[in-house]
């Protein structure tokens, strides 16, 4: 009997820490959010940046759901998420955030954003702090205010570069695919994707041109550099220079010099994607940082 009981324990215990799952969430608006949870303890949310998906945290996934519950989502029109056209902007994607995190229950959860995803995390606090069980806050390779004319500021279309930006939307409308191709090996320190460019550019893919444009005009007029010094949590901010941001580790300390209570990590061995070009040193840091904060 006791053999019996110690072996279900052994594989309870094996089916909660491998358990995954994936639900739809619904907004007070209407849409319905996609989200995949992995593992069991101490909750990890991971958002994606424009106009990629829940998929490219695939790492983050494996390696940190040993430990903890890690839950990636795709934003509104993103991914598996439904594709309304309404909704697009930073505050409104921050709530759809909550949405999730308060549809889970979750307690003491790390809410982690990646490039756009970053103000959408600055956003998350300005609007809602810890109150509904967030503790702690990662910013993976961000600038907080990418018109910004200040010198911190590492973004492309820093001072009001609206001519550039234009161009941008121009390209992205009439040649989406080839500009898409661009973009993601630009977020490789290589300047290529190789054998992964298929995959990413198939997620890229599923947000719709329309999407893709209104929510990054709407990112580049954000401002949240003087959110930076009210945020009460620990933070772990990560950065590595790439073509997307050439200045990211010099960005990544001046938003360091910022907050209050954060850690900062450079990566100079990767890029715009360190956290799927360097998985084991991003998961072990961020490790080493939720121990640090128990």
């Amino acid at each position: 009997m006791k053999i019996r009981f110690i072996l279900a324990s052994l594989l309870l215990g094996f089916l909660l820490v491998t358990c995954a799952y994936a639900e739809l969430a619904e907004t007070d608006d209407g849409a319905m959010l996609y989200y995949e949870v992995k593992g069991s303890g101490q909750p990890i949310v991971l958002v994606h940046g424009w106009t990629m998906t829940g998929n490219f945290w695939k790492k983050q996934v494996e390696g940190l759901s040993k430990d903890y519950q890690v839950i990636t989502i795709d934003l509104r029109a993103h991914g598996n998420s439904s594709k309304v056209l309404h909704g697009h902007t930073i505050p409104r994607y921050a709530k759809d955030v909550n949405t999730v995190i308060k549809k889970l229950k979750l307690k003491n959860a790390t809410l982690v954003g990646w490039s756009l995803a970053g103000p959408v995390v600055l956003s998350y606090w300005e609007q809602f702090g810890s109150k509904d069980g967030v503790k702690a806050l990662g910013l993976v390779d961000i600038t907080p205010f990418p018109f910004s004319p200040a010198d911190w500021n590492s973004h492309g279309l820093k001072n009001y570069n609206y001519d550039k930006a234009n161009g941008f939307f121009l390209a992205l409308s009439e040649k989406r695919r080839e500009t898409a191709t661009g973009f993601i090996n630009r977020m490789f320190k290589s300047g290529q994707a190789g054998p992964d460019l298929e995959w990413m550019l198939t997620e890229h893919l599923k947000t719709p041109t329309s999407v893709a444009v209104a929510i990054y005009s709407d990112y580049l007029v954000r401002d949240y550099s003087k959110t930076l010094k009210t945020i009460k949590v620990p933070v772990i901010i990560f950065a590595a220079d790439s073509q997307i941001f050439p200045r990211s580790i010099e960005m990544g300390k001046y938003m360091n010099s910022q907050i209050p209570k954060s850690t900062f990590v450079p990566m100079e061995d990767a890029g715009h994607l360190l956290f799927y070009e360097q998985p084991e040193k991003f998961n072990s840091a961020l490790d080493k940082f939720l121990i640090g904060i128990k």
